[in-house]
């Protein structure tokens, strides 16, 4: 029978040790996201996984905030983030650098599946409001736009779902494309 291990033997990183850590080449960009606990629950997936950085545009809170809090569980304080009010001029400016992709559901989207990351390549997923998604200025301006495919009756995920699903399989084909 399994032991759960206890908290002191995850050997997980300090704050001070995941600023210093080499990153997972990965930036979210979460455009209008109007729970305070979706947001805490990314900062929380975006430090699981080393990503780069979080934006927080438009009307999406940021840090501090006692419901971000809640559910982030101090990965406000590891994972480095960044307001700007306009997400469209930000991936304007990503762009150059990073392939970044729209979480969204879209005419030729990609289906999360069959996307496989170069890994020699940084990348940006947009994330959008809960209830109309990823804006359209942002999903033409981005260069793809990647889908979950869902095969039931509800038209989306929540967007904390979302991206953890979306983070766990970037990082597990770029493991496996090392």
């Amino acid at each position: 029978m399994a032991r759960k291990l206890l908290n002191k033997e995850l050997n997980r990183l300090d704050v001070k040790a995941f600023k210093e850590a080499s990153k997972t080449p990965l930036i979210l960009v979460l455009e209008n996201i109007r729970s305070l606990h979706n947001i805490g629950s990314v900062f929380r997936t975006a430090d699981a996984f080393l990503l780069e950085k979080i934006y927080l545009c438009g009307f999406t809170a940021t840090p501090p905030h006692k419901d971000i809090r809640k559910t982030a569980l101090g990965a406000t304080e590891s994972v480095a983030w960044e307001y700007q009010k306009d997400s469209l001029a930000l991936i304007h400016q990503l762009k150059k650098t990073h392939h970044c992709l729209a979480v969204e559901q879209a005419e030729g989207a990609e289906q999360l599946h069959t996307f496989i990351p170069e890994s020699d390549k940084p990348y940006v997923f947009v994330f959008g409001n809960e209830v109309k998604g990823v804006s359209q200025e942002v999903v033409s301006s981005c260069h793809g736009v990647l889908e979950i495919p869902q095969l039931g009756t509800k038209h989306s995920l929540n967007i904390a779902v979302s991206a953890g699903v979306v983070v766990w399989d970037f990082w597990t084909k770029l493991k496996t494309n090392q």
